[in-house]
Formats: C-alpha cells, structure tokens, sequence
C-alpha cells in the first residue's frame, strides 16, 4: 500500500559535527564529504521506508460494515477490492522480536508484496521498511536482518507463523479525490509453528491513515462502538497468531523502596533505551548515531566507575571493560568523523594562496580511509558475539540485577558521598596535568582531566533529582572543562593527522609548506584552549556542598 512518502536521504547541507565545545558546518564539506553523503543517499534509496498509522478492531461475528461515509471528512467510498494475501513471520525462536513489538515478513499478494520490517513508535504508529521479495523465501535481507541485530544477538530468524488473509479494501476518498485512509475487512487464517503448533481464525477490522488525521480514527472509534466493534487487544496479527504470553520484566522497573538503587535503575535503563535505539542506526550510518551512541555507553561506563559499592563485582569486571571495548570503537569511528569535517572548515578558512601542493586531494583519500577502516572494524564489532554478550549484560544492569544490597540505602545518604569521591578523582587529575611537563605527557593529562570531568558531570546529573541547585552548578562547571579539553584534544588529533600527512607528503615530494602552517594554527588553539582551562577549573567545587 501507498503510504507516506520514503525517508529522504540524511539532510546534511545545514547540520553541524560537535565535538567538544567545537563545531565544525557541513555546508563547508563540498570538497571532502561528498564521497561519503552519496554512498549514504545511494544505500538508503535501496529499499522503501514509509510510517505506518492505523487501528485494528476484533470482530467477534459476521455483523455489516457501519456506513463509513458517514465519517467527518469521507466524501464517498470507492467500490471494495478483494485481495489475497499470504505472509511468512520470522523472528527467533525465543521471539526476541516479538518481546520488543517488532514485525518482519515475507508478504506475497496485493500491492506491497515484499519484506516487510515494523518498529513500533506509538501505540497507533509504526516505521516500516520495506525490502523487495528476493529469490530465497526464507533469506531475510540484510538491511532488514541489520536494524534488528541488536534484539537477535546472533540467534537465526526462522519462519513462526504461517499468515493467510482475504483482505476486502475500501478507500475512503476526501472532498477533492484524495485518499485519506484505507478501510480493510480481513478474514485471517494463521498457523503458528513456535513455541508450539497452533492453527487460528479470525475476523478483523484495521483503519489505516494516508492523507488523513488522527480525528479521522477517533471518529472511526465511535462510529465502530455504536455498533458493538471495540478496538482489538492485539497491536498486530502476529500478537494475536502468538497469543498471550507472560509479560517480559520491565527493565525500568526501580526497587520499591526510596533507596540509591531506585535511582540508578532507571538511569541505567535509559542508558540502555539510548544504546538500543542508536544501533541500528550506527548500522545504516545515520548522522550522528555514532555520538549518541557512544555518549550513551560513556554514561554507562561513568556510572558503574562512580557508584561502584552499589554494583556486583560482574559489573566492574565483565561490565565496565566490554563497555570500554565498544566506547572505543564507537571513538575511533566518531573521530573520524570529526576529522572529516575539521579537515574541509580548515581549508575552507585559508586563504587561497596559503594553500599549496594537493593538500584538498590527499586529506580527502586518507580520511576517507580512516573512516572506512574505523566503520569496517565497527561494523565487525556490532556483528560480534562479543557484543552480543555484552548486550546481554546491559540488559541485566538495566534491570537492576547486579545491585549489592548496599544499593537499598538511602539515596540522599549514599550517592553525593560517591559522587564526592569521583571530584576528588577529578582535583587528582588536574594535580597530575599541572605537574606534568614533557608535552605528550602533558596533552595525555589533560585528556585524563577531559575523561575525569564527563564522569563528574554525569553523576551529578544522575542525582539531580536529591540537590538540584548544586548539582547543577556541578554539571554546568564540570561541562566546561570537558567542552574546553574537548577542543584541546581535538587540536592534538589535527596536529597527528597532519604530522602523517605532510610526512607521506613529502616522501611523494609534495610542498608541505601548509600542513606546517595549519600544526601551527592547531597548536595556537590548544594554547587557548589551555588558557580557558584554567579559567575553568577554579570553578570545580572540592565536594558537592561546596557546589
């Protein structure tokens, strides 16, 4: 079926990259990123993209269809469409898929036969990919198999149900012809092959939006209750071939108790919601999903480091280091997006005849490389089982299964003590910066304050909710090291960038007259950065009261 329109390609013309308290505008990446946005306009064209707005109705009988003209809106009915349609339901043996209310399938018959892939996004609405029918009925293709990754962890999709629907189409058409909605009466057989063999029948409603509103299904609520149709409790008519099984565990579900743990589950789940959400999206590299991402295995990684008595001994020495594994990977491909975008601003920001030799050419084939390779070892990363594990874990934090019992304390008692041990980590580590005098000593110091900071920040949001005041001016202090270091660091990843390039430059005889003048303008923006550091860190309080 038509729907809405497909996803555009990634809007990149008025986006910025962050990184740090830097931002670098991708209206200057006309040179160097157009390689990549066209490999990413190329890829997301592949296949259809549509959302999906509809309502189901459980049909107890053989009772008439309500007269649908009478709807607000509807200026008549076409004449209704009899369809045949067969589909094949795939998902994990342990319904991995199901559990998040996720749908894929092979559709033969009626107009969008095909692959379909749902996400859920409301209770009303969801995404659906769609991708063609292929030559192997039960090889799921792999942009499908990609975006659901993060739920199987390596389990094989295989067929659970069998889905055959007589589907009667009305169109509902608005006062100019258009179409607002579709109106299906679906006669449903299903065999469902897992957990075990079960055959149904049933009769459904389902009210599907095109160019209508939601007063369009609301008005179809009443008009369907009046003649004794109530919406349906299945979400899909896989929910309902499946039948119901025992609710999963909410994974945001905090202890009864007003206790520390009561704050760090459900952190830990939002943490968990973020990493989930961005995977798929890491997977068909959207912008920005490799930050957010990261930042979100970052305040994961924070957290277990800071509120460590509260946590099992599997959390700091399975947890924490997988999580580190990942948060670097996810750095490696996140810097080189960086430097894609540093390398076209700096060039685009010197004058014409500063710029000598095929600097442009050279910078745009090695970062090019260096962010294949950085998405390749990415990409291998995600399809791991090391990953897949580590997922797993994440799910049991999330839950608040590696909680001590000293978790039950009380909240106000426990958490600002810890959270007074993680700024006197911070004090530390700017004590070790000011005392270290070799210059890549120096930058690692620095960098190790940047680390300590973003630790800092993220705790004293994660408590906001005992001290608000203080911990705000905690957070606001602590984000201005990190934002300031930020920049620093990304001046000392330029200036080994740039070392690299001029030296293959000159082995090819290339001038490099200005590779030597942009180190020079990077070192002059980590002198400043330096200075504004130690502005900032007369602000960092010794302990949270002080904030």
């Amino acid at each position: 079926m038509s729907r809405t329109s497909p996803l555009s390609p990634p809007k990149l013309r008025d986006e910025v990259y962050r990184s740090g308290d830097s931002e670098y505008p991708l209206t200057r990446f006309d040179e160097i990123h157009s390689a990549l946005t066209s490999r990413t306009y190329t890829r997301h064209m592949a296949g259809s993209d549509s959302r999906e707005i509809e309502r189901k109705y459980a049909i107890a009988d053989s009772r008439p269809i309500p007269a649908l003209v009478s709807l607000a809106g509807v200026a008549r009915v076409q004449r209704p469409r009899v369809l045949t349609l067969e589909a094949v339901y795939f998902d994990t043996a342990e319904l991995s898929l199901d559990e998040q209310h996720i749908t894929l399938r092979r559709r033969t018959g009626g107009d969008d036969a095909g692959w379909h892939l749902k996400l859920p996004v409301s209770a009303d609405e969801r995404s659906e990919l769609h991708e063609p029918l292929g030559t192997d009925p039960e090889l799921v293709p792999a942009r499908l198999g990609r975006m659901v990754a993060v739920h199987t962890r390596g389990r094989a999709l295989v067929p659970v149900v069998n889905l055959n629907t007589r589907r009667t189409v009305r169109r509902l058409l608005g006062p100019n012809d258009e179409i607002l909605a579709f109106f299906c009466d679906d006669e449903v057989e299903a065999v469902r092959l897992v957990p075990s063999p079960l055959s149904q029948s049933w009769r459904e409603w389902e009210l599907e939006l095109v160019d209508g509103n939601s007063s369009l299904l609301n008005a179809a609520d009443a008009l369907f209750a009046a003649a004794g149709v109530v919406r349906s409790d299945s979400p899909s008519k896989l929910a309902h071939a499946l039948g119901v099984r025992e609710p999963r565990q909410s994974l945001s579900a905090p202890p009864s108790s007003r206790s520390a743990g009561e704050l760090l589950v459900p952190a830990f789940a939002d943490y968990r919601r973020e990493l989930v959400s961005q995977d798929p999206r890491v997977r068909e590299e959207l912008p920005d999903a490799v930050h957010r991402m990261r930042v979100s295995v970052a305040r994961m990684r924070a957290a277990i480091a800071t509120f460590r008595p509260l946590l099992s001994d599997e959390a700091h020495s399975r947890l924490r280091p997988e999580l580190s594994w990942i948060g670097h990977t996810l750095g490696a491909a996140r810097d080189a997006e960086v430097m894609i975008a540093w390398a076209a601003s700096v060039l685009q920001s010197e004058r014409v005849d500063l710029v000598l030799g095929p600097i442009a050419d050279r910078m745009e084939r090695q970062l090019r490389r260096d962010s294949d390779e950085a998405r390749s070892v990415l990409r291998d990363a995600l399809d791991s089982s090391r990953y897949f594990r580590l997922l797993d874990s994440v799910d049991a934090l999330a839950s608040g299964e590696m909680l001590t019992p000293q978790a039950e304390a009380r909240a106000k008692d426990a958490l600002p003590q810890l959270v007074d041990r993680r700024i006197a980590r911070l004090r530390k580590a700017m004590h070790s910066a000011d005392k270290a005098h070799d210059p890549s000593q120096h930058d690692l110091a620095l960098h190790e304050v940047r680390k300590e900071a973003k630790k800092v920040r993220y705790a004293a949001q994660l408590i906001s909710s005992l001290r608000p005041k203080r911990t705000k001016r905690l957070a606001t202090a602590a984000t201005a090291i990190q934002e300031v270091l930020g920049t620093h660091q990304d001046s000392v990843i330029a200036r080994q960038v740039l070392l690299r390039l001029s030296t293959d430059a000159g082995n090819a005889g290339e001038n490099t007259f200005t590779y030597g003048r942009l180190h020079a303008l990077e070192q002059a923006r980590a002198e400043d950065s330096e200075a504004e550091y130690e502005r900032a860190l007369r602000r960092i309080p010794k302990h949270l009261d002080g904030a």
